[in-house]
């Protein structure tokens, strides 16, 4: 055995120079079989899910080589020793086919072949034990970095939907999985997938849902993940897309006691299970993420109060001081309107105090905007008249002026408000495709009567743009009983 301790060291030191648990393998393997002059060797493990690998061979080695029990009719020779790692079985190294020069056919294992191959499995134990550090502190590393990112991110100012998409994408980068999918509870007790980062479009996977009482959802919904070995075959997965996926881990997204959704990261048919490593790693990150969702969410809540109640200073401004001076101004000048002794002095204050009435309208209109919840679907007429001149504006460069008379939110009822807005968008159509337009005035009135005496809301749209007759200034008026 003497001629054999030189290599035997170089094997001995070569396999603890490498962290990677994979090269590492791959280099046990490889010195096994040149110190023993096998044909095949590998290195099959006892649980390919804690490290993510089932066989490691030499190249060109045969399933002979992959266990000493081959059924073959003929097998050739082989050797297996254990690999203990912390007085854990890891796995069986095995040996077969020994080559002895100018022998024809393989020769027996003997006991100095066995010695040499227990103290390369020994120092393999130490070398994967440290690989094994070493690729949970990387990976942890990963996932630490990971969720910071996604805190960070959520914590910039994304939109919800943006939000969720952040951790559906990071989540699968990190655990190296076919989709990153989203759920979040229904009011119906089931839940839906509302984000989906995937290789391919995710656009059917969007809108599945999990029907209520399903066991996966008892799980989630008490707090517990749900790891899976094949997604495809599960009795308890019910989807309609499980069958493109394979092992699987669904995390419940859960902070301050309550549960906002679940992350799934579900891998490819046929793909490598999830270690525990990476089990704990994916929960830890699940929670992080959660905890980033509900900070983010109260983050943007508080955001919009600011922005309302900052809108809801100015609009008291506008009013306590703008209007009030404006409507000052206005008495003044009719004041001095009775008193001026010209006709012509007379007919320009009375255009004055026209002047300041419509723009005591037009600021109890901004008023009203601002006092409006932001980011909300307007629910009164006036509200829903006031968006239609606001998209408008974009297209005539410049925002309508608009005028309303008459409690309009309380008076006009939905059918009619609903005709009133359809009219409004054909009579702002038009005039966008005017030349020349430089103004655009639109007038609600609920305070108009019919030919006939009844009450009636008008609506009047004018502008200064040139019509298809070549005169200048169009009116487009419509109305409706009330």
């Amino acid at each position: 055995m003497t001629d054999r301790l030189p290599p035997l060291l170089e094997a001995v030191l070569g396999v603890g120079t490498d962290l990677e648990l994979h090269t590492t393998l791959q280099h046990i393997v490889d010195s096994a079989a040149e110190l023993t002059g096998a044909r095949y060797a590998a290195l099959g493990t006892t649980d390919p899910g804690q490290d993510g690998l089932a066989e490691i061979r030499t190249p060109g080695a045969g399933p002979c080589a992959a266990s000493p029990s081959s059924t073959s009719p003929d097998p050739a020779p082989s050797l297996s020793v254990p690999i203990h790692v912390h007085d854990e079985v890891f796995g069986e190294l095995h040996l077969a086919g020994k080559q002895v020069p100018g022998t024809p056919g393989d020769a027996a294992f003997g006991a100095e072949d066995e010695q040499l191959l227990r103290v390369l499995a020994a120092q393999a134990g130490l070398a994967i034990g440290n690989a094994r550090l070493y690729e949970a502190a990387r990976q942890r590393e990963r996932w630490i970095e990971g969720a910071a990112a996604v805190t960070t991110a959520l914590l910039t100012g994304e939109q919800a939907a943006d939000a969720l998409e952040t951790v559906a994408e990071r989540a699968r980068i990190l655990a190296d999985a076919s989709a990153g999918i989203i759920l979040e509870p229904t009011e119906d007790g089931g839940m839906e997938i509302v984000a989906a980062s995937t290789h391919q479009d995710p656009g059917d996977i969007l809108g599945t849902t999990i029907q209520p009482g399903s066991p996966v959802l008892v799980q989630l919904l008490g707090g517990e993940p749900v790891f899976i070995d094949d997604s495809a075959t599960d009795p308890r997965m019910t989807t309609h897309v499980r069958h493109r996926f394979g092992p699987s881990m669904m995390l419940p997204l859960q902070a301050e006691g309550r549960l906002i959704g679940t992350l799934a990261l579900p891998r490819s048919r046929g793909d490598r299970p999830y270690t525990s490593v990476e089990r704990l790693l994916a929960t830890q990150f699940a929670s992080q993420a959660a905890l980033a969702l509900v900070l983010a969410d109260a983050q943007h809540r508080r955001a919009r109060l600011a922005v309302y109640e900052d809108r809801d200073r100015i609009a008291r401004d506008l009013h306590d001081l703008v209007v009030q001076r404006l409507f000052a101004t206005g008495m003044m000048l009719e004041s001095t309107q009775r008193k001026g002794p010209s006709d012509e002095v007379h007919a320009t204050l009375g255009r004055a105090v026209d002047e300041l009435q419509s723009t005591i309208q037009e600021v109890r209109t901004a008023i009203f905007a601002l006092q409006q919840p932001p980011a909300e679907a307007p629910t009164g007429l006036r509200g829903k008249v006031l968006r239609e001149t606001s998209g408008a504006a974009a297209l005539l460069g410049r925002s309508p002026s608009t005028r309303f008379t008459g409690p309009v939110d309380s008076r006009v009822p939905d059918r009619t408000a609903a005709h009133l807005l359809t009219a409004l968008r054909r009579a702002l159509a038009a005039a966008t495709h005017r030349p020349g337009v430089s103004h655009v005035e639109v007038t609600v009135d609920v305070t108009a009567q019919l030919p006939d005496g009844r009450d009636a809301v008008r609506l009047t749209v004018s502008d200064d743009g040139t019509a298809k007759d070549g005169s200048t200034g169009t009116t487009v008026r419509w109305q409706a009983p009330l």
